[in-house]
Order: C-alpha cells, then structure tokens, then sequence
C-alpha cells in the first residue's frame, strides 16, 4: 500500500493545476513571442470584431423588442438595478460626468495596458490570457448577431431612462448619440448591448491583475475595476443588468474554450511548419548534384573524407574498402 499511496500524493498537485498549467506548458514550448508580430496581429482581430460588430446591425424594432423583454424579465426576479443608478448618476453630475469617461474610455486604455504588462513580463502567461480575451470577444460578437439589443438610454422615455451621455456630452470627447467620437456616432452599433463586453473585458483585467499582480494596490485594483465598470454600464444607461451578467457568462464560456483553441492553434502551427519545410526541402532538392557522391563518412567526421574504391596488397576482391585515415591510424598504433 504505501508504494500505490506515493504516487497518488504527487500526482494530486498536477491533477488541481489542471488546464492552466497545460497552457503554460504549450506556451512556453512555443517559439519567443515579438512585439512586431504581437501588434498587427492584435490590430487585425480588433479590426475584424469591430467590422463584424457593425455588420451585426440588426432591426431597430427586433433590438427595442429585446430591450423590453430584458426589463421583463429583470422586474420579474426583481433585479432591476439600472433605474436607481441611472436616477443618481442623472441627479449628480460629480458622479455621472466620470460615470462617462470611464464607460467612454477605460476599456480602450486599461485592456491593452494589460495585454502589454502581461506581454512583457509574464510573457509565459501572455498567449493562454491572450487567446482567453479573443476567443471571449468572438463568442460575444455572435451574441450581437443573434440578439440585437436596444441599451436601456435608447428606449422611448416612458421607460425612465436618461442618457447620461447626450446629457454630460459637453463635458467630453464623446457625441450626445452615442459614446463614439464626435460625428462618428453612425459608424457604430448601438443595439450592440447583449452581452456587454465592457462588463466581460473588465473582468478579464481583474483576473489578470488578481492572478499575476504583487502588490495590494493590483489586488484592489482587480476588485474594484470589474465591479465599478458593472455600475457604471447599469448607471449611465448602456446596459442592462443581464447584459453585464451574460458579458461574465461569455468570459466563462471562453475560458473553458481556450484550450481547445490553443491546440488548433499549435497543430495549424505545425502543420504549417512542416508544410514549409517539404515544400523548400522539395524545391531545395530537384536537380540538385549528389557532392557526396563516392564519399562516406564515419561517427564522428565532419567533413566526408573519399573512401579509396580499390583494394590493398592481398585484400579479398569482395572487402570492404579501407580509408586513408583509417590506414594511418592504424599504421600509427
């Protein structure tokens, strides 16, 4: 029995790393990550989702249907949380002026600061937290597809919500119709709400400062950044509550799927490589002369020394022929 006990007890420790450390593992395996191909490639996925995003416009009457539904629902298991924070964020404007700055700005500024902290000194870390925040960002890009929602700011006013931000719009960067720079408010989409990855970004940031900060001000920070940014989406009027709990379910839903999508990702590297390597070892070797023609080679011998084709005094027709420097280490002992 104790030598069956043994291994159980230190296998216990890999068995509770679980996928994590399997993602370290394969992504520390993988070849040194660049800052010049980290950044277009970053650029190119952000490019795609906000095309994708504007592509999944859906009908104003469908999106204002969903909005509704959501309400319905929130009022029916009494979470409805965006009335009271709107009235106080609409009331004071000390609150609701850095309430839409935070929704308008954070989340460009604090994900990728992340990315680039995590990039540059958890670099072992970085592809896993990486592929994580993408794989996350698509699944929500098919929820706008497939449920267009009208945000709470945009319902008729019988409804009782103010849009902070066409209210406080003289105070920023944003315009009064959406959170947009100014004039480029048609260019996005407003029925973009379920989930609300504000939400689900902010909420990556803190596992990230939670699992690899050192000091107290990142623990706070990982506390107090998700959670504000779930208030400020329900106070300004971008969100629904449910909105900010589907943004946490998809951050869940990627997770689990990262390390599927990270093993296609290694064996599509793979099979590139080794698709590469035959097509130049192919193309390498058609009409190529054989230098090595009538020499051999030995353990050990860096360079193939011409092995003499005809026997010596005596030898059998049939020997195998002698190398010169063989000859002479031999005359030599």
């Amino acid at each position: 029995m104790p030598q069956t006990d043994a291994p159980r007890t230190g296998a216990a420790p890999r068995v509770r790393s679980g996928r994590w450390a399997e993602l370290r593992a394969s992504a520390a395996s993988q070849v040194r990550l660049r800052w010049w191909t980290e950044v277009p490639l970053i650029l190119l996925v952000y490019a795609a989702y906000t095309a994708g995003r504007l592509l999944a416009r859906g009908d104003a009457s469908g999106a204002i249907d969903h909005g509704l539904e959501i309400l319905r629902v929130e009022k029916a298991l009494h979470l409805n949380a965006e009335h009271p924070l709107n009235r106080l964020f609409t009331r004071e404007a000390w609150l609701g002026v850095p309430a839409d700055f935070w929704y308008a700005s954070l989340h460009y500024l604090v994900t990728p600061a992340i990315l680039i902290w995590l990039f540059r000194s958890r670099s072992v870390r970085y592809r896993a937290a990486r592929t994580w925040l993408w794989t996350s960002t698509f699944i929500g890009l098919i929820g706008f597809t497939l449920l267009p929602t009208c945000p709470p700011r945009l319902l008729s006013p019988e409804h009782g919500f103010v849009d902070t931000m066409a209210q406080y719009s003289g105070y920023g960067w944003w315009g009064g119709e959406a959170s947009a720079p100014r004039g480029m408010g048609g260019m996005t989409n407003q029925y973009a709400a379920m989930p609300s990855l504000h939400v689900g970004w902010a909420l990556w940031c803190g596992v990230m400062l939670w699992r690899h900060g050192r000091t107290p001000a990142a623990k706070v920070a990982a506390v107090v950044y998700p959670l504000f940014t779930t208030i400020v989406v329900m106070g300004t009027a971008n969100h629904y509550f449910l909105d900010a709990a589907a943004g946490v379910a998809v951050m869940g839903a990627g997770l689990l799927l990262t390390p599927l999508v990270m093993r296609a990702a290694n064996r599509v590297r793979t099979l590139l490589k080794a698709a590469l390597l035959w097509g130049g070892g192919a193309s390498g070797g058609e009409g190529s002369a054989i230098v090595s023609a009538g020499c051999q080679t030995s353990p050990g011998e860096r360079i193939p020394r011409q092995r003499e084709s005809r026997p010596g005094p005596g030898a059998e027709p049939g020997s195998a022929a002698t190398d010169a420097g063989d000859s002479a280490a031999t005359a030599a002992r």
